[in-house]
């Protein structure tokens, strides 16, 4: 860094945007966070969660952003997560939110879900005779390790309790679920929300095409994230409503959460149900709504001048 920005940058807090290896540089979307955050005295740096030697300490926020390759070092990750000082979104609610389980707790809090069959390594799962159905892990990112499977074929519900066993022998707990039809229509409706010190409020949202197709066969070749059409969305009062619900139901409260996204597919009678609720690595999409940046940006910098909200 030249010595005029070394002078011009003493005395700006500095905020960690959290990466991985495989994106040192952020992903373009979140780039666009980089200007606005200038703008309002802020200066952010790309860090990888799992670099050595880095001063977590040293930053008065650490914001995760795209720690893809998580799932297969949970553990890990959630240890790391636990030694910083002040992370958006908190430690605890990372550890929650890496395992979808937490579905089956919002379930019981009475948030509309998707139905799900929850297999721990040990289950036994016969597939039923008909119906497409998904299978993919508890822990996981993106479409990696994820499949469709129509029932009513032999061949594919051999592929569905293969894949279930694929997952078992790895140790992992693996979730079986119908396959909401309306995807394919209507879309998967993501509902982006950004905050200060009560909560995030509603940012944008945007439109999710179907992306599964078929089976998972375990091939190395799996991509994390499948090509996806991605659209700005209005979302319904009814949409806005549960993700409203999904939100008050967070643990210890959504005043604690610089953002979330709730990802919704109208159910087989049409109303919304929570497919997740992403705290931890989600896409935001900033590029799809006018201002989206400049608001992520100013909740980051108000949290970054407001020590307490953390």
């Amino acid at each position: 860094m030249p010595l005029s920005d070394i002078q011009a940058a003493r005395g700006r807090p500095r905020v960690a945007l959290v990466t991985c290896a495989e994106i040192p540089d952020l992903e373009d979307d979140d780039r666009l966070l980089l200007a606005p955050l200038a703008q309002r005295g802020v200066i952010a740096e790309p860090v990888v969660w799992d670099a050595p030697d880095v001063d977590w300490a040293g930053y008065p926020l650490a914001v995760l952003r795209s720690p893809w390759d998580y799932p297969r070092r949970r553990d890990e990750f959630v240890a790391w997560a636990a030694t910083v000082p002040r992370l958006a979104n908190p430690a605890d609610l990372v550890r929650w939110n890496t395992d979808k389980r937490y579905l089956g707790e919002l379930s019981a809090a009475g948030v509309p879900t998707v139905p799900t069959t929850w297999l721990d390594p040990a289950s036994a799962w016969r597939p039923p005779d008909r119906g497409e159905y998904v299978v993919k892990p508890a822990v996981g990112a993106g479409s990696l390790d994820t499949g469709r499977y129509d029932l009513a074929d032999p061949e594919q519900r051999r592929l569905a309790s293969a894949h279930v066993r694929r997952l078992q022998a790895a140790g992992r707990h693996a979730m079986v679920q119908p396959y909401l039809t309306a995807v394919d229509t209507d879309g998967e409706t993501a509902l982006l929300y950004v905050g200060g010190p009560d909560g995030p409020a509603f940012s944008h949202a945007i439109r999710k095409g179907a992306m599964l197709t078929g089976p998972d066969t375990g091939a190395s070749a799996e991509e994390l994230f499948r090509a996806e059409r991605i659209d700005p969305r209005t979302p319904s009062q009814a949409e806005l409503a549960v993700a409203e619900r999904v939100l008050a139901a967070l643990p210890g409260g959504p005043e604690r959460v610089l953002y979330a996204r709730v990802d919704l597919i109208p159910g087989s009678d049409g109303a919304p149900v929570l497919v997740e609720v992403e705290l931890t690595e989600p896409s935001l999409f900033l590029a799809h709504a006018e201002g989206a940046a400049e608001r992520f940006a100013e909740a980051i910098a108000g949290r970054v001048n407001s020590p307490a909200s953390c």
